[in-house]
């Protein structure tokens, strides 16, 4: 199992709490929370993590290294900000498998992950989604899932339950990059969002806990609520 951390966000909205790290790198109850994302791989059978870097990234590499908990890490570099679909699409290129994990760096996920990908092995979809239900979709925005397939997004700001992108996905490695995207580019809004139809990521419905560490109150909320979270 091969997988990808996009770990190259500025944190700019953690600004306040956190000074000389990259946002991946924020301590959530006493270790830094790529740990925790990566030893979470490491309790699903990964045996190699490409960590998609850029905003002080010597940071990341200096912690990690070339391995961690058993893993190989490695590492593709956003010398200049490619956006999350550049970087993606970087980091997939060096992949060895057919077809790869891919988890956001502040976005933890209780699931199954070994289970996503021999759910995306039968969907035979190029992409699948982990989707998952919220009391209130307004910071998030929603998906739109018909006959298992995700078919369309919900702009942020509508308030009330839904189901909403969890930030894992199980991509295949020669993923249909559609012509025109350019080197920097919007996985969310400028890759999804437009091939929706064509791509019908197959929906993989996660009921176990979910937290994105990205603004102030969910990274104090995470000291506690990831502290109990058995890996």
């Amino acid at each position: 199992m091969e997988a990808i951390i996009l770990a190259g966000g500025l944190g700019t909205r953690l600004a306040s709490r956190i000074s000389g790290i990259p946002k991946p790198m924020a301590p959530v109850a006493g270790r830094p929370f790529l740990e925790i994302l990566l030893r979470q791989l490491k309790s699903a059978g990964c045996g190699r993590v490409v960590l998609s870097v850029g905003h002080l990234h010597e940071v990341i590499e200096r912690h990690f290294g070339t391995g961690f908990a058993g893993m190989q890490v490695d590492y593709s570099i956003e010398h200049t900000p490619l956006g999350t679909g550049g970087a993606l699409r970087a980091a997939l290129a060096l992949g060895r498998e057919d077809a790869m994990l891919a988890l956001n760096g502040d976005t933890f996920l209780q699931a199954d992950y070994a289970a996503l990908l021999r759910f995306h092995a039968a969907a035979g979809t190029a992409m699948s989604m982990a989707v998952t239900q919220q009391p209130d979709i307004a910071r998030y925005g929603g998906v739109v899932i018909e006959k298992e397939r995700v078919t369309g997004f919900e702009e942020k700001g509508r308030s009330g339950p839904g189901w909403i992108n969890a930030g894992a996905y199980a991509l295949n490695r020669n993923l249909p990059w559609p012509q025109g995207l350019g080197e920097r580019f919007s996985f969310e809004k400028d890759f999804l969002a437009p091939e929706i139809a064509q791509l019908a990521p197959a929906a993989y419905k996660v009921d176990g806990f979910f937290l994105d560490i990205g603004v102030p109150e969910d990274l104090e909320r995470a000291q506690t609520e990831l502290a109990s979270v058995a890996l």
